[in-house]
């Protein structure tokens, strides 16, 4: 099979009919996965810190040293939030922070340990590019170094955050302070080559062009080609409530449900070798997160059952477990729970 061109990508996102790329997206996705089951994971997000010294215009979250509300979690408030996802059946932690300034690889050997000690039925699926990369200059470490490291304590994949777009044009404008995108792709190269599995991101709708969220796709399916290690794709939309960079870009619009469907199919298109694309219901709602799966999407994401980034933009969607299954029936497939590995736990 031809392999989908940039120019050619272009022309979709600019031209073509929504409900025919609907159509192409959702025929791929049946060849992709024809047994017709949707997945979701049952996990929590915990922010282990909201100090960050990368001050992106487009975060809301992120707290300096000083500010009042600025927090590092304890170990035992970490295991109390565990405790509480485990208690209705959690897999998985996605564990992120700001970039803290003064943490180093001890610290997150120290708090993986624990964790993976405590709980070895979780999966922590943890640790975004950026802090990857300044946990190394902060320690003084090859990037590969810390990803070994924090792998031998427990860390099991790394989420593809701090992608935003893969361009670094756009990311000087938006988060000048932020990894570079050839340093975003050596992370996870890194990480593919000790076996570390992770997921790719995109974050589009701030001032980037419909050419550079195809040269995304690009970066990321040659990185697939050379190492295999993308489990899966997730793209949102940028969120601009509460944040700088909205305040200092009127011209920035929020982007519509229809530019979310037209660039989810050309993703599930263009990115030929990557097996999963997840839905954003987070940013997009029910409704579209759910016809995010007749656009090319085959699985749901997760439950989520804290998410503090996105919603210190503005988004408040909330899912559990029971409206994903009703979600995914309602399209006639079948609903099931999956590991970060993308495994099966449970067919409802």
């Amino acid at each position: 099979m031809k392999r989908m061109s940039i120019d050619e990508a272009v022309d979709l996102i600019r031209h073509a009919d929504l409900k025919e790329l609907g159509r192409l997206a959702y025929a791929r996705k049946k060849e992709l996965h024809p047994e017709g089951v949707t997945t979701f994971v049952v996990d929590r997000n915990i922010n282990y810190t909201n100090i960050c010294w990368v001050d992106c215009d487009f975060c809301a979250f992120y707290r300096h040293e000083k500010d009042a509300d600025a927090y590092i979690l304890s170990f035992d408030e970490i295991d109390a939030k565990i405790e509480e996802l485990l208690a209705i059946g959690g897999t998985q932690i996605l564990f992120q922070g700001g970039v803290h300034p003064k943490l180093e690889i001890e610290w997150y050997e120290d708090l993986v340990e624990h964790i993976h000690t405590k709980y070895p039925q979780i999966t922590i699926h943890g640790f975004s590019a950026i802090e990857i990369d300044y946990i190394a200059r902060r320690s003084k470490l090859p990037i590969s170094e810390v990803l070994q490291r924090l792998h031998a304590k427990g860390l099991s994949s790394i989420p593809g955050a701090g992608a935003e777009i893969l361009s670094d044009r756009v990311r000087d404008i938006i988060a000048p302070k932020k990894l570079d995108k050839d340093t975003w792709l050596e992370v996870h190269r890194e990480a593919h080559k000790l076996g570390i599995k992770s997921t790719a991101t995109m974050m589009y709708g701030t001032v980037e062009s419909d050419r550079e969220i195809v040269e995304h796709f690009d970066y990321v399916r040659r990185l697939q080609d050379e190492t295999g290690g993308f489990r899966a794709f997730i793209m949102w939309s940028f969120q601009g409530a509460n944040t700088q960079l909205a305040a200092k870009h009127p011209e920035i619009r929020k982007q519509s449900s229809n530019r979310y469907l037209r660039l989810l199919a050309v993703a599930r298109l263009f990115l030929d070798n990557i097996p999963n694309i997840q839905s954003s219901w987070v940013t997009q709602g029910s409704y579209i997160g759910q016809m995010a799966l007749l656009w090319g999407a085959n699985d749901l994401g997760s439950t989520m059952m804290e998410e503090n980034v996105v919603s210190a933009a503005g988004a408040k969607n909330r899912m559990n477990q029971e409206e994903m299954i009703r979600l995914i029936r309602d399209i006639g497939e079948r609903p099931a729970k999956r590991n970060t590995a993308y495994e099966i736990l449970e067919v409802f």
